[in-house]
C-alpha cells in the first residue's frame, strides 16, 4: 500500500519552519505531525529542486504537488 500523500499545505508549513523560522527537524516534526523521515525527505526534495522559502509566488498546489509527486495526478478535490 503506498505512503499517504503529505498536504502541500504541510510540504509549504515545513519549508518555512526551516527556512524561515530555522527549526530543528524534530521540531518541525512536533509542530505538523509530519513524520521525521518525511520531513527528511521533503527537504532532500526541496534542495534538489533549489527550492526555500518563500516560495514562488506562481507555485500553486498543483505545481508543487507536480514537483513532489511527479508521477501522480492531482485530484480536483486534492
Amino acid at each position: 500500500m503506498p505512503a499517504k500523500r503529505i498536504t502541500m499545505r504541510k510540504i509549504r508549513d515545513v519549508l518555512r519552519l526551516r527556512h524561515h523560522a530555522g527549526l530543528s527537524i524534530r521540531d518541525i516534526q512536533s509542530s505538523t505531525k509530519v513524520s521525521v523521515g518525511s520531513i527528511q525527505t521533503l527537504l532532500v526534495k526541496a534542495k534538489e529542486m533549489d527550492l526555500s522559502w518563500p516560495l514562488p509566488d506562481n507555485l500553486d498546489d498543483a505545481r508543487l504537488a507536480s514537483l513532489f509527486y511527479p508521477n501522480t495526478r492531482v485530484s480536483e478535490a486534492g
